[in-house]
């Protein structure tokens, strides 16, 4: 695992949003009460169409889930996550070893797998891989260049195109001008 900062890692995750879908309660609130300490926001849900609802009021960074669950399972929540954002981070936290299961939620698109019990070393790797993957996933491209923004100032850029209706690239591209005129 190396030095890893965890006050760095800590002010990195602390810029984004979860939401977790756990149906067992000890489970749910020990999962929320952790993740509290590293999001900004952690909304808990404990089944499938509570989150489905929540996910669409909070539009949250991070959604963590289990696979089993009563009603709705955490694969068919995944495929309808997946139709409203193609780019959503899912997180499989689960106790499941079924083979059948996991294969499934891969073919989903999930972006990662974890087994229960989870650990604080296991916790520290997920969000080290977290961070990761929205650094990733908002890096903003083009033909021509390829940057990569810090978190906030992406958010400002982000917040900016949407204002303007405009894409986050035309923004850069404008400060960019107005940097060198």
């Amino acid at each position: 695992m190396g030095n890893i900062d965890l006050i760095q890692l800590t002010q990195e995750t602390k810029k984004l949003t979860a939401m977790i879908v756990e149906d067992e309660k000890v489970t749910n609130e020990l999962l929320s009460s952790t993740f509290k300490n590293f999001f900004s926001k952690v909304n808990s849900c404990f089944n499938a169409t509570e989150a489905l609802e929540t996910y669409n009021r909070e539009l949250p960074d991070i959604v963590f889930l289990d696979i089993i669950m009563a009603g709705m399972d955490g694969i068919e929540l995944s495929r309808k996550i997946r139709a409203i954002n193609p780019t959503q981070i899912i997180i499989v936290i689960s106790a499941s070893n079924d083979i059948e299961r996991i294969s499934e939620s891969i073919e989903v698109g999930v972006n990662s797998f974890i087994q229960k019990p989870i650990d604080t070393k296991k916790i520290i790797e997920l969000l080290i891989s977290v961070v990761a993957m929205v650094a990733k996933k908002k890096k903003v491209e083009t033909k021509t260049f390829s940057i990569s923004l810090p978190l906030d100032l992406y958010e400002v850029v982000n917040d900016n195109a949407k204002a303007e209706s405009i894409s986050k690239n035309a923004v850069i591209i404008r400060a960019l001008r107005s940097f060198y005129e």
